[in-house]
Parts: C-alpha cells; structure tokens; sequence
C-alpha cells in the first residue's frame, strides 16, 4: 500500500512543482480537469454496477453512508464552533449582493452522482466485465492529480500567504481534526480497521479523489460510500453556508472542506462578502493538499 500512496501524492507534488505562464494552456487544462473528473466517476459507478452481490449490499452502503455524513457533520460543526469561539471571525454584512443563483449550483452539485449512476446503469445493464477499468481509473486519477498540482502552482496564490493566513489554516485544521475524530468514533459502526476508518473520513469533499482511491483500495462498495460521503458534503454545505456565515463564517466556510476554495466560493462570496474570500481559498487549498495526503498514509498502514 504504501506504494499506492507515493502514487496517489507523487502526481500532485510534481504538477505543483511546475511554473506555467501560458494562459492557453491553463484554459485546457481547466477543461481536461473537469472532463477527467466525470470520466472517473464514471469509471466508479461501472465498477459499482459490476460488483458481484451489488443489490445486497446497498442497504448496508446507505446505513455507512448516512452514519459518515451525520456523524462527520456533528463533529465538524462542534470543532469549527470551538475555533469560532477561540479565533473570532468578524465579516461585511452584504446588502444587495446578487445572488450565485443557488438552483444552478444545486443542479451542479447533483451532476457527480447523474455520472456515477449512468456509470452504474452501464455496468449493470449493459456493459460486459470490464477488468482493465480499474487501471484506467488509476492512470486517469493520476493524471487528474498532475493537472490539479498544476492548478494550485498557477492559480496566482502565494503558497506563503496561503499558510500565514491564520482563519483558514486554523478552519482547515479544525476540519481536518474533528474529521478524524468522527472516523474514530466510526470504527465500531464501519467495522474497518482504525487506519481505513480514518482515511474514509479524509475526503474532506473531494469526492473524485476519495472515490476512486477507497475504491482501488478497499472495494468499489467502499469507494461509493466515500463518494456518496463526500458528495453530500457539498450539497449540504450549498445549503448551509448563507444560514451560518453571518454570525458563524468559520463554520459556514470550514464545512465546506476542500471545495470552499472553487465550488462553494460563488456562495461564501455573496453571502459573506469579501473578507470571506481569501479565508475560504486558504482553507480550500490547504485541504486540498491534506486529503489525498492523509488518505494515502492512511492507507499505506494496511
């Protein structure tokens, strides 16, 4: 296994290490990102869809999954309160601020799980054994990782800045703690061994890498569990930010996990105002690099 992480971080630290300037470039490989992510979440819902036994299996997903979001949601809100407590966040009051348009985002927020059931349907219905996805996945999803350290180098942030920001660097471990708390306390229920359990809990919202990466590792059943998980942490979080970032801005943006510094910003943009952007970049990028970290040392323990 631990040869499986240094190829789930390897990727990522060697596309961050490369400096681009053409913007041409970059617009390509935004595009290809999103592309392979829908390319990878098709490939975990056709091995879902060809698992042997796959329609006994699926209360016991729902239970794990349902038990991840609620009890990763309890404790992340108490350990992002208790840094609200510690480190008070004081943010602009917007007035008249135009809304991202929260029915697009929902709907956007839904297409990872429309490509994860066509890939299902697929596998199920229609497609033969298909015993070479699995290495497609992993080439895709090392690909996918080399392009996203790309970003993260390119996007016009300074690494420095982005770690002397005390409110995100503080909201991302606060996530990243309490998340791994929640995994522990989940052990007895999963039933995996600790280190697995807590490498469940690391997705932090990054549901094409958590998906795949549980699922090379330990199953396609587990890896649907991680995405479902890490899925529904986006959804809520869409619906909570613009209930909790007024009086309570490191909850609102610490939720999110590594998605508050792309998906979610729209939101905590025009809900929190300005002052909030920076913070929700910090966080995001910070548990961008944590989750596929933490969940690759996690899973060398096995």
């Amino acid at each position: 296994m631990l040869t499986g992480a240094l190829l789930i971080l390897a990727p990522l630290f060697l596309g961050f290490a490369i400096a681009l300037e053409n913007r041409r470039a970059m617009t390509v490989i935004h595009y290809t990102v999103e592309a392979l992510v829908y390319f990878i979440l098709l490939l975990l819902g056709l091995g879902l869809g060809q698992m042997e036994g796959l329609a006994a299996q699926l209360g016991g997903m729902a239970t794990q999954v349902l038990a991840l979001v609620l009890v990763l949601f309890v404790a992340n809100m108490f350990g992002l309160w208790m840094f609200h407590r510690w480190q008070p966040m004081s943010i602009e009051r917007v007035e008249g601020s135009v809304s991202p348009g929260y029915r697009r985002l929902f709907l956007a927020g839904l297409k990872p799980l429309v490509a994860v059931i066509a890939g299902l349907f697929a596998g199920y219905y229609l497609l033969p054994d298909m015993p070479m996805a699995e290495q497609l996945a992993t080439w895709s999803l090392m690909l996918l990782l080399f392009l996203i350290g790309l970003q993260l180098r390119n996007a016009g942030l300074s690494l420095r800045k982005l770690l002397m920001n005390r409110q995100g660097l503080g909201i991302a471990l606060a996530l990243t703690l309490s998340s791994l708390v929640a995994g522990a306390l989940l052990i007895p229920w999963l039933g995996l061994p600790w280190h697995d359990a807590l490498a469940v809990a690391s997705g932090f919202g990054w549901y094409s890498l958590s998906g795949i990466v549980i699922g090379e590792a330990l199953g396609p059943a587990w890896g649907g569990v991680a995405f479902l998980n890490d899925v529904l942490r986006e959804i809520v979080a869409l619906a909570i930010i613009p209930l909790l970032i007024a009086n309570r801005p490191a909850m609102a943006i610490g939720y999110g996990g590594a998605t508050a510094m792309d998906f979610t910003l729209p939101v905590i943009r025009s809900s929190g105002g300005l002052t909030c952007v920076p913070v929700a970049i910090a966080s995001g990028f910070l548990l961008s690099f944590l989750s596929p970290v933490l969940m690759g040392v996690f899973l060398s323990l096995g």
